[in-house]
């Protein structure tokens, strides 16, 4: 059965890049026409992501007494990533496979269910640092638009919905386990207009809110020290912001700073809130606008586009694939420490 899901996640994987072949054709094009230097350089940062984002992992962890070393975070961060992209979840597919990869190396599955939602919640508040600073430069050109303050406030409610469970999982058990059964019951109901039987397990509920208590149990440092994510979140942000600027250099096109910090958090905000994974197809439909009515002229917006996405989606996917297969290849089933 653990082959099967496996093979199934990798073939899911080929459907997004098949899928997406049209886009990826364009992209390949476009990048015959960049300078490659820039480009490369654009690639180096995005894998000293991968790191900085496993710091990011390793200091969440770290509040909840699960010491790991970056590079194996950084690994299980990649993977989690590439689940996240072809089997969608709201992020729970990335935090399922940081559970399973904790019990594997002998760490407790409830701490490490907290520490990826935890994850999630302090890399969204980061990026609402950098989305702030965006939205004050796009008022001060007076080009904020409905639809990015829409998206803003939806932004801004998913976090305070991750937020507000997991606070009720810090003080509660029991509140959170009924919470989630009622989450569940509610969904039931809707999925039984179209199908029979229990979509969402109630008692898996309880089951996940008891994980999340015992995880909260390890809590080992006060929640001032949450500070230190943030700040590895915010410079996570700001090495994608790095790979914009090489985009623009690789077409020698003009820039400034505003409009770097505003079309990166315009193009990340919409990945975010997208209905689609990783906002493949919308992000490449937002971002030139973005771009556009920051000054920069619509055919050169296009390529910037492509070549951040490039760097920005397509090398973490293939990377996140690698990772995901390695993981489960059998070479590292002992417990290791930072």
């Amino acid at each position: 059965m653990k082959k099967f899901v496996v093979v199934l996640i990798l073939f899911l994987g080929i459907a997004v890049v098949v899928l997406s072949f049209g886009e990826l054709e364009t992209i390949l094009r476009t990048l015959q026409h960049a300078h490659l230097l820039f480009l490369f350089l654009a690639i180096v940062v995005q894998f000293i992501w991968f790191v900085s984002s496993g710091r990011m992992y390793q200091s969440v962890f770290h509040l909840l007494g699960i010491h790991e070393s970056t590079m194996t975070l950084s690994r299980i961060a990649a993977a989690a990533n590439f689940i996240n992209v072809v089997a969608p979840t709201a992020g729970m597919g990335g935090v399922a496979l940081f559970a399973t990869e904790a019990r594997r190396r002998g760490h407790p599955a409830g701490k490490a269910t907290v520490a990826a939602a935890l994850f999630l919640l302090l890399d969204q508040a980061s990026f609402l640092v950098v989305l702030s600073i965006g939205l004050l430069i796009l008022v001060k050109r007076n080009d904020l638009s409905a639809g990015e303050i829409s998206a803003s406030f939806f932004l801004f409610a998913i976090a305070i919905s991750y937020a507000t469970v997991l606070y009720i999982g810090y003080r509660s058990e029991q509140r959170l386990g009924d919470l989630l059964a009622k989450m569940a019951r509610g969904i039931n109901r809707v999925v039984n207009l179209f199908r029979k039987g229990e979509y969402l397990s109630q008692a898996r509920a309880h089951e996940f809110a008891h994980e999340v208590a015992d995880g909260f149990a390890g809590l080992t440092e006060s929640p001032s020290s949450l500070v230190r994510p943030i700040l590895w979140g915010i410079l996570d942000k700001s090495l994608l912001m790095v790979i914009l600027v090489f985009a623009f250099l690789s077409f020698e096109v003009p820039f400034s700073i505003e409009t770097i910090v505003a079309g990166f958090s315009i193009a990340y905000l919409f990945l975010i809130v997208s209905p689609t994974p990783s906002g493949i197809g919308i992000v490449e439909g937002v971002m030139p606008l973005a771009l556009t009515s920051l000054n920069v002229n619509w055919s050169q917006a296009v390529v910037i586009t492509l070549a951040y996405r490039a760097v920005t989606f397509w090398v973490p996917l293939a990377v996140g694939a690698w990772a995901f297969r390695s993981l489960h290849t059998g070479t590292d089933e002992l417990p290791s420490s930072a």
